[in-house]
């Protein structure tokens, strides 16, 4: 009896193209200080073309609200999750940001038989995937993923505005500018701040 040969989630399927349901996924926030980091997956419906997808970071705001919209009307099914700051520090971002994205695959209501990730890792799923460097910018579904993501993410940055006006969340959307590092160092670190970063954690001594 031929041994099963294990092989890690990153070498699954890099070369398979069979039918069925295709999910995209990407993140938001893996840069800011605060925060948590955001992912997202979408199956699109190839019969409710979506026109206009893009990468999240060329859109303009309000075409991404827009998009968001039609995104959740249009899609096969989405799902949005994240990694909250505390387990960023627990975890580190990598780690965290692949929790999040396994997440965000795990919560379809449809399951997928393959998952295209933006970037050059894959989160530890049990479903074939492929890692697609660029890929918010060439395939529509991860398109879609960082647009939900995108959207996502700001909105959490200006509820965390309202209860921590002081940071300018709203603004910066939590990266370190020269404000947000101002702020750090009059105010010390908020809950929302990601005390492993090394700009938070010189303010913490």
């Amino acid at each position: 009896m031929r041994s099963r040969k294990s092989s890690a989630p990153e070498q699954l399927g890099l070369h398979w193209d069979g039918p069925g349901l295709i999910a995209g996924v990407d993140e938001a926030g893996r840069g800011p200080l605060a925060g948590p980091v955001v992912a997202a997956a979408v199956i699109l419906d190839d019969l409710h073309a979506i026109q206009g997808l893009a990468d999240s970071k060329v859109l303009s705001e309000k075409k991404r609200e827009r998009l968001f919209d039609e995104i959740r009307a249009k899609a096969l099914c989405c799902c949005i999750a994240e990694a909250s700051p505390a387990e960023i520090d627990e975890l580190n971002i990598l780690q965290a940001t692949m929790l999040a994205m396994r997440r965000a695959v795990e919560g379809l209501r449809l399951k997928p038989t393959k998952v295209l990730v933006d970037g050059n890792r894959i989160p530890q799923i049990r479903i074939a995937a492929e890692a697609i460097v660029k890929g918010d910018a060439k395939v529509p579904s991860i398109s879609a993923a960082s647009i939900l993501a995108k959207v996502t993410r700001d909105r959490l940055c200006l509820a965390m505005h309202e209860s921590h006006p002081e940071y300018g969340f709203a603004t910066h959307k939590g990266y370190p500018t020269p404000e947000h590092l101002a702020a750090l160092r009059e105010h010390g670190a908020s809950p929302w701040h990601r005390r492993s970063f090394a700009p938070v954690r010189e303010c913490l001594r």
